[in-house]
């Protein structure tokens, strides 16, 4: 086999494992700030004072839009990584066009004052995040061992919760205004992804070694039902995703509208902390665990569990202060699952020589629900009038992508 496709086994030292930890606080920041803050601030500022239910849905659309541009980005970038040839390398060209065209987008989407103007540039800038963490998801296949990838998806997913709470003081406290923030979140998205791009070498594709690329085959990569494995795998993340996203995406629409909090932006920073502390520590400590024992499925069931169990006490007891102890269960078991799930990913894909397009498909299952999942629960709260149908429904999902790892048989 040719060695770009052969299974890792040299362990990577912890100059790696910084740099690529230190490229992914970047990424979260720029992709996470703008959806946990500026964009419901920037979409809310289009509308008159009152009209909170139409500032709900028109977040959601936008989100829903960005998804569905997500949903051909990731793979088609994967896909193309996966067959580029070259002395830089096959990952980092596509880490340098994503990480470009994703602080761009950030930069023009701060002057947009119509729903069209940011649904386009939060499209693009959601394809410059897909080409970025395509590349660099399956640089975790390329170069790091099966007995490593507990720890280093732990702390690819730790930066998430860093990220956030990063974010959010950056933009509410140092860089407030919508042009201030989203440059400042653009230019700390470059300066953070370069040491990586530059200290960590990426071995070339040979021309002969490249497989064919057609459009006939890229559609056919989409059909899992010959691995099942990776479609269980694949499902599990998609419903556990959206429970994540139906009982966080809307928290400061809750607060504001929910909980009729007048301080509802420093309530969100507060339990912005909590949820993101908890999530830190559980996703280096699980995945860490799940190296050492040589298990994943456990991991993933009571990650989502934790998560069933947040979303149930907050609709059962929705208050400010039970907000703060679902966030931090939340925070756990999605910290959690996002680390052993990576982990698990990486062992179930179909074919090394398409590494990036399985793992592009791979992170649909991550970015599509975030994206959609705000649509999805303004039409439940608009439907149910209220908040607690929008945290039983994340409980009942949650439940449902814990079931969903259950018939994995190739990884424990």
């Amino acid at each position: 086999m040719t060695t770009v496709f052969a299974e890792p086994t040299r362990r990577v030292g912890g100059w790696w494992i910084g740099a690529f930890s230190t490229a992914w606080l970047g990424v979260w920041m720029a992709q996470l700030t703008p959806v946990q803050y500026l964009l419901p601030v920037q979409v809310e500022g289009l509308f008159d004072a009152g009209s909170w239910q139409e500032a709900t849905l028109s977040f959601g659309v936008i989100s829903g839009i960005a998804a569905l541009v997500s949903a051909l980005a990731y793979p088609l970038a994967g896909a193309l990584s996966d067959r580029t040839t070259g002395r830089f390398g096959r990952r980092r060209p596509w880490i340098v066009i994503g990480a470009l065209l994703f602080a761009g987008s950030l930069f023009v989407l701060s002057f947009q004052d119509t729903v069209a103007g940011v649904t386009l540039w939060w499209a693009l800038a959601s394809a410059g995040f897909c080409s970025l963490t395509a590349a660099l998801t399956a640089l975790i296949s390329d170069q790091v061992p099966v007995g490593q990838r507990g720890l280093v998806s732990g702390l690819m997913s730790a930066p998430q919760a860093i990220g956030i709470i990063l974010g959010v003081v950056l933009v509410t406290e140092l860089f407030v205004g919508a042009i201030a923030g989203y440059a400042a979140l653009a230019a700390l998205l470059l300066v953070l992804v370069a040491p990586f791009l530059l200290l960590v070498p990426d071995a070339p594709l040979a021309r002969e070694a490249r497989p064919p690329f057609t459009l006939k085959a890229l559609v056919q990569g989409f059909w899992v039902g010959g691995a099942p494995d990776f479609a269980w795998t694949l499902l599990s993340r998609v419903l556990v995703n959206i429970a994540n996203a139906l009982g966080t995406s809307l928290l400061l629409y809750f607060l504001l509208f929910g909980l009729l909090r007048e301080s509802a932006e420093e309530d969100l920073l507060l339990l912005t902390i909590v949820y993101a502390a908890a999530s830190v520590v559980a996703s280096i400590v699980c995945g860490r665990l799940s190296d050492v024992f040589g298990v994943r499925k456990p991991f993933v069931l009571g990650s989502a569990a934790l998560q069933a169990l947040g979303g149930v006490l907050l609709a059962a007891l929705p208050s400010f202060e039970m907000a703060l102890v679902c966030g931090a269960l939340i925070g756990i078991g999605y910290g959690c699952f996002l680390a052993v799930d990576q982990a698990l990913a990486t062992q179930v894909l179909p074919d090394a020589a398409s590494r990036g397009k399985d793992l592009g498909i791979m992170n649909i299952a991550s970015a599509v629900p975030q994206g959609i999942a705000p649509m999805l629960g303004a039409l439940v709260v608009a439907a149910f009038g209220g908040f607690s149908a929008l945290f039983i429904a994340s409980a009942v999902v949650a439940v449902l992508g814990a079931l969903a790892v259950l018939p994995i048989k190739g990884v424990r």
